[in-house]
């Protein structure tokens, strides 16, 4: 018996599976989006850590793609509602097994859970003074993330989104695809490493470097070393606000869905619909 699923079985997998989130209580829904924000938010924190203090820039992005799949690992194999792998729904809407309605409303108590626990990691992140690693420096990268973040043209966030949660939903797929515990965080682990080292952009994780970069602003020392360090300004930082959030939220969140829908589509016309799957004469 082979330990993986084909093609075919992985998309009547992610049917049933949006099946599950699209009738799943609005209550256990947030309390999973809550869960799966901060199981992101772990893996952010972790791998800037990891990289912060790497002169290659492609070096660094190895390091921290070797280290933040742990986000998707947790919510995959404990338990977790992630906005940016539900926009595989898209097939169990294909299929006429969930309605548009019950899809929307998942994607937004999901998202609003997603967004408190990412927030919430991070405020615990910095209470826990994790961003004094290296004389304040990794504080210093903190701000800079989030303000690099803040000023990214539309048009760059919106793209970089929708690459992103193309591999993103490919490592949900993979995952639905293993059948054993090794399958699955092999699985999940590559496509996420390759949009981090791509540096493509998740909203998700966003939400987390977003809040992380606000909390460490409020901290004269890592303000003082992101001057030294990087040049960056009481001004550019004043951007770590509303605007500046919505800035790049807005657009990362809507290049994830088009990636993530996009996927999903492709593989239920392919798998499922009548067009390329007659039946044989």
């Amino acid at each position: 018996m082979n330990n993986y699923n084909t093609p075919a079985e992985i998309c009547d997998i992610a049917i049933n599976a949006a099946v599950g989130k699209a009738n799943m209580p609005i209550l256990k829904m947030l309390l999973l989006g809550i869960a799966a924000g901060a199981f992101i938010a772990f893996g952010a924190a972790c791998s800037a850590v990891a990289m912060h203090n790497i002169g290659d820039v492609g070096i660094a992005r190895l390091v921290c793609g070797a280290v933040f799949p742990v986000g998707l690992m947790l919510i995959v194999m404990v338990g977790g509602e992630l906005f940016t792998g539900n926009c595989l729904m898209i097939e169990g809407l294909m299929e006429k097994k969930i309605s548009i309605l019950g899809w929307l409303k998942n994607l937004a108590v999901v998202y609003t859970g997603n967004l408190i626990g990412s927030a919430l990691i991070a405020a615990i992140v910095a209470a826990a003074n994790t961003w004094g690693y290296t004389d304040g420096a990794l504080g210093a990268f903190t701000i800079r993330v989030a303000v690099t973040k803040a000023a990214l043209p539309f048009g760059t966030a919106f793209a970089s989104g929708i690459l992103c949660n193309v591999l993103v939903c490919g490592a949900v797929l993979m995952a639905f695809g293993a059948r054993d515990i090794v399958g699955k965080i092999l699985g999940i682990w590559f496509p996420i490493m390759s949009f981090v080292l791509a540096g493509f952009k998740h909203s998700i994780a966003n939400m987390y470097y977003l809040f992380a970069g606000l909390f460490a602003s409020f901290n004269t020392k890592f303000v003082d070393k992101a001057a030294e360090l990087y040049n960056i300004g009481t001004d550019k930082i004043a951007n770590l606000d509303f605007f500046g959030f919505c800035t790049n939220l807005v657009p990362v969140t809507l290049g994830n869905i088009v990636g993530g829908v996009a996927l999903g589509f492709v593989m239920w016309m392919a798998f499922k619909s009548k067009a390329f799957n007659k039946p044989a004469t």
